[in-house]
């Protein structure tokens, strides 16, 4: 896997698995992110395991300050999920800078689609080149929506 990094303003953007700070993630996501509160730590480590991880850091520090995820087959596929910015982050453009790390990062896989679900934050993703789905009634979801 290519771990490169991209630097927005002060922070660097990394694919490298080893720099994911778990406890961080888990404490976000599962309190403060909508699409996942209450995930259990065991719940939010196997998703880890089974995904391309993304993560944001305050250049001095090397603090940990946003996440992404993609779950994917790396030939056809991907799921771009778990998207987070830090409070203390938000407003700097990282949100977008991240996504679009993610973007380029997927794109040698020739990919033919990238999906991604929000309630809120469909001006970032629209930002990188998302669009809302042009026949959404050929889709369907198993489980919750």
């Amino acid at each position: 896997m290519n771990d490169s990094v991209t630097l927005h303003g002060e922070y660097e953007i990394s694919a490298d698995p080893a720099r994911i700070d778990a406890d961080r993630v888990h404490q976000w996501l599962s309190t403060d992110a909508y699409w996942a509160l209450g995930r259990s730590r065991a719940k939010q480590d196997a998703a880890i395991a089974g995904s391309l991880n993304f993560g944001a850091y305050e250049g001095s520090s090397g603090e940990q300050v946003a996440y992404a995820r993609v779950v994917t087959d790396r030939a056809t596929f991907a799921w771009l999920c778990d998207v987070y910015v830090s409070p203390a982050a938000r407003g700097t453009g990282l949100g977008t800078a991240l996504v679009e790390a993610v973007r380029a990062h997927l794109e040698p896989f020739g990919l033919r689609r990238v999906l991604l679900a929000t309630a809120d934050a469909h001006g970032v993703y629209e930002k990188v080149g998302f669009t809302s789905l042009e026949v959404p009634e050929r889709w369907m979801v198993l489980g919750s929506q």
